[in-house]
């Protein structure tokens, strides 16, 4: 199928708050999503993403906030008037009910004639590359085609915008990343708007426009992935998506353009994360494993080199992640090639770890609530 370029629509929450009694499940969410992108709602467990998902699909009543589709409140709309498509983790599917059946399913519920309906169901099952399969029990299928069936039935109907929640949690690793890979190229091609729910940070750098991360009920940050990525606002993020090194010192000095952290005997020149910590002010460096460099012996007294000692090696395959514990006790780790000197290293032996200033991010504190202080 050729693109058929964007037909997605706008999705856009407002103050979007859902209680239960004391438990602030999402609490005050403000996004929008644009016609045809494709937004990843991360975050750990009991962080609101799924709540606010099931909000979006009308599961669940807003306690406070609206949510926008285009230009229509859809915030008490009923689910089957929403015209969102849905995909779950576990399926869903009807297994009495054959792969064709399953697929016409929200033809039938709209009153689809029988011969536009057969059309459309050869072309889902086209789509997601089940053609021949439409007389097979969804018991019949591997975990795979079965999500592919549940993907047929979400897009029959080309709908605007079709909601996922953790559609590939129950695959395996492997197969998980191929059908990361599909389902962003039938994203693109449809032009729909997708909001995609799972706490796999592979999973949200591969396939989205952008990430939206929660931390009890709140948004944290949102952008693109190589935003939060290289750029975390908070200690959080950086810790949560994708693996990050951290060192606690205070900040001597301090401006819009860099901070210089003391740690230990050594000061780190580093960038500020979002807003200049406040000179004298307690500081957290953040340093990203793989912007780690770890050469063998000691570094010299003064400087900002860091001295440290190897505790152990683990092998990776491609690298050789190498555990080191700083001389205050502090636990970083760097990826180093297998061929390396640095992965030959005795547990004990002394190594000097450095980065550049602007790979190393400064946080301020965080409050209880997660905002920064």
């Amino acid at each position: 199928m050729e693109n058929a370029g964007v037909r997605g629509a706008s999705v856009m929450v407002e103050g979007l708050s859902r209680f239960y009694r004391s438990v602030k499940a999402v609490d005050r969410i403000s996004l929008t999503v644009s016609p045809g992108e494709f937004l990843s709602l991360v975050g750990p467990s009991g962080s609101g993403k799924t709540t606010l998902l099931m909000m979006l699909a009308g599961f669940e009543v807003p306690t406070e906030g609206r949510i926008l589709v285009g230009t229509r409140d859809f915030t008490r709309v009923p689910p089957n008037l929403r015209n969102m498509g849905m995909v779950f983790q576990r399926y869903a599917l009807f297994p009495h009910m054959s792969v064709a059946e399953n697929i016409a399913f929200p033809l039938r519920m709209r009153a689809v004639a029988r011969a536009a309906r057969d059309a459309l169901v050869i072309r889902a099952l086209d789509m997601v590359k089940l053609g021949g399969y439409g007389d097979r029990k969804p018991g019949q299928l591997s975990g795979g085609q079965q999500q592919r069936v549940a993907l047929a039935r979400a897009i029959v109907f080309e709908p605007p915008v079709v909601l996922m929640d953790e559609p590939l949690g129950a695959l395996d690793r492997k197969l998980r990343q191929h059908m990361q890979l599909e389902l962003k190229e039938l994203q693109a091609r449809l032009g729909a708007t997708v909001i995609y729910v799972t706490h796999d940070q592979e999973e949200a750098l591969t396939m989205s426009d952008r990430v939206a991360i929660l931390k009890d009920g709140r948004l944290a940050q949102v952008g693109t992935p190589r935003e939060v990525y290289d750029r975390p606002a908070s200690a959080f993020v950086g810790d949560f998506f994708g693996e990050m090194n951290f060192l606690s010192g205070i900040a001597e000095e301090s401006d819009d353009s860099g901070c210089r952290v003391r740690f230990a005997d050594r000061v780190i020149a580093a960038v500020p994360a979002g807003r200049v910590v406040a000179r004298g002010a307690a500081a957290t460096v953040g340093i990203r494993p793989e912007h780690v460099v770890v050469t063998a012996g000691s570094a010299p007294p003064g400087g900002e080199a860091l001295v440290g000692r190897v505790t152990r090696q683990v092998f990776s395959g491609t690298t050789v992640v190498v555990l080191i514990e700083l001389a205050d006790g502090t636990a970083i780790k760097a990826p180093v090639s297998p061929q390396s000197a640095v992965a030959s290293l005795a547990p004990g032996s002394a190594v000097t770890v450095t980065f550049a200033p602007s790979h190393a991010i400064a946080f301020a504190p965080e409050a209880a609530d997660g905002r920064v202080a």
